[in-house]
């Protein structure tokens, strides 16, 4: 049994925009208005690495990689969570799990669920059965029910050997 377990915790939100793509866990998924952010939006993806950085107490993915920096314009969520993996290694640790849910009115995210796992459980190291996605809907309140956003939840488990 390992020696050591943390748990960190993390959220994302951003803006629906028409016209971009709508990219979630990695997955584009067919949708008139995507999410606005420097980098490809991902607010899965965001939430997941906020969680894992918060099980690492090494702050959150805006202090890693600024909306500042040009480097990260346009960049690939799943690039970035790659990164935060090698920080998380380089210290020790391994993710046991993680869960997350989805807050959307739409589209609807059960069909793309399978393959948004499919694409994180690699990058995390991790089988597909140690990812846990889920998604409801703000049942019409707030931005995320007016269909002008969607928010991310996630929570991680970190493990480091004796």
């Amino acid at each position: 049994m390992p020696s050591k377990t943390r748990t960190g915790f993390g959220y994302d939100i951003h803006r629906l925009e028409a016209g971009r793509r709508l990219v979630l866990g990695g997955v584009d998924i067919p949708h008139p208005a995507g999410l606005l952010g420097h980098s490809d939006g991902d607010a899965l993806v965001h939430a997941v690495i906020d969680a894992l950085l918060g099980a690492l107490a090494e702050g959150d993915i805006g202090a890693l990689f600024p909306d500042t920096d040009p480097r990260y314009k346009g960049a690939r969520s799943l690039g970035l969570l790659e990164t935060v993996m090698g920080r998380l290694r380089a210290r020790g640790a391994a993710v046991v799990n993680v869960d997350a849910v989805i807050v959307a009115e739409e589209p609807k995210m059960g069909p793309h669920i399978p393959a948004m796992r499919a694409a994180l459980a690699p990058v995390l190291g991790l089988p597909e059965t140690a990812v846990g996605l889920k998604a409801k809907t703000n049942e019409g309140l707030g931005p995320v029910g007016e269909r002008r956003a969607i928010a991310c939840f996630a929570v991680a488990l970190l493990s480091w050997p004796d």
